[in-house]
């Protein structure tokens, strides 16, 4: 399914079966999905990570523990990083590739029973080119999957972004960071600055889903700063799959190989605008 060529003990190239994996992995973000929703039917208790914000709940733990054991027995030669484990798995040095997992993307939503959380999983190689992404949203039973070359599907239909020429007539999304309260840094200056630029600012509180959203035309952009691998590396191959564009606040096409990165996300065609509006502020 995976293979690493090699030349003169290098990697060259790798072979990569969508086909197969795909179904692997799909499988693994439904029954992901099941252990969610059997913890959000009862009372959720949380408890604090980073600050009194950054909660975590028992479901988190479960889920990724979950995914880690499932992903370790089919892939057991690659890396896994997961937000509440870290790495696991294989060790990284050595490993041709790695999987970065997310058991729920949008905690403080799942914490208080609002119902916009999902799973993501994505696989990438060492130096974190996204090769394959799946996320998952149980409650409304949509799976956004991608793979390099292969386009971008929900529920297995194509999806595609937006046309929406202009940053006026555009509905853009981001989210704030953790330690907002204390971090002038905050992303405020960036949410007024879109605000008076743009026809409509949500903030639904899941990076992944605001990804898939770009991807699917529901939103034509997203911004957010401070955000892990495992937040993004699968939502951000899906627009990408979708014919959208993926960078950091410069430009760069590569904010994932940074372990709090700045992305955002467009159907491409209001990008250079969306950059213009966050370099104003920077």
């Amino acid at each position: 399914m995976l293979e690493p060529i090699t030349h003169d003990g290098n990697v060259v190239r790798m072979t990569f079966d969508a086909n197969a994996i795909l179904p692997i992995v799909t499988a693994l973000a439904r029954g992901a999905g099941d252990i969610m929703l059997r913890h959000f039917a009862a009372p959720i208790p949380t408890t604090s990570k980073t600050s009194r914000i950054d909660i975590v709940t028992a479901a988190d733990t479960e889920v990724e523990g979950y995914l880690v054991g499932e992903l370790s027995r089919y892939f057991p030669a690659h890396h896994i990083v997961g937000e509440e484990g870290g790495g696991q798995g294989a060790a990284l040095a050595g490993a041709a590739f790695q999987w970065f997992v997310d058991p729920i993307d949008g905690t403080v939503n799942f914490a208080s029973k609002l119902p916009h959380f999902c799973t993501s999983i994505a696989l990438a190689t060492a130096d974190r080119e996204p090769l394959l992404g799946v996320v998952y949203d149980p409650t409304r039973r949509e799976m956004f999957t991608a793979w390099r070359g292969g386009g971008a599907w929900l529920n297995d239909q194509p999806i595609r972004v937006t046309q929406t020429a202009k940053l006026v007539d555009a509905v853009i999304t981001s989210g704030f960071p953790y330690d907002k309260h204390t971090n002038p840094d905050n992303n405020l200056r960036e949410w007024g600055a879109f605000l008076t630029r743009i026809r409509g600012e949500r903030r639904l509180g899941s990076a992944a889903l605001d990804l898939c959203y770009v991807a699917a035309g529901r939103l034509d952009g997203y911004w957010e700063k401070d955000l892990k691998p495992y937040d993004v590396m699968a939502g951000m191959l899906v627009v990408r799959e979708a014919g959208g564009v993926v960078t950091d606040y410069a430009g760069g096409a590569f904010p994932q190989r940074f372990d709090r990165g700045r992305y955002v996300a467009s159907n491409g065609r209001v990008h250079a605008e969306m950059l213009s509006v966050l370099a104003q502020v920077a």
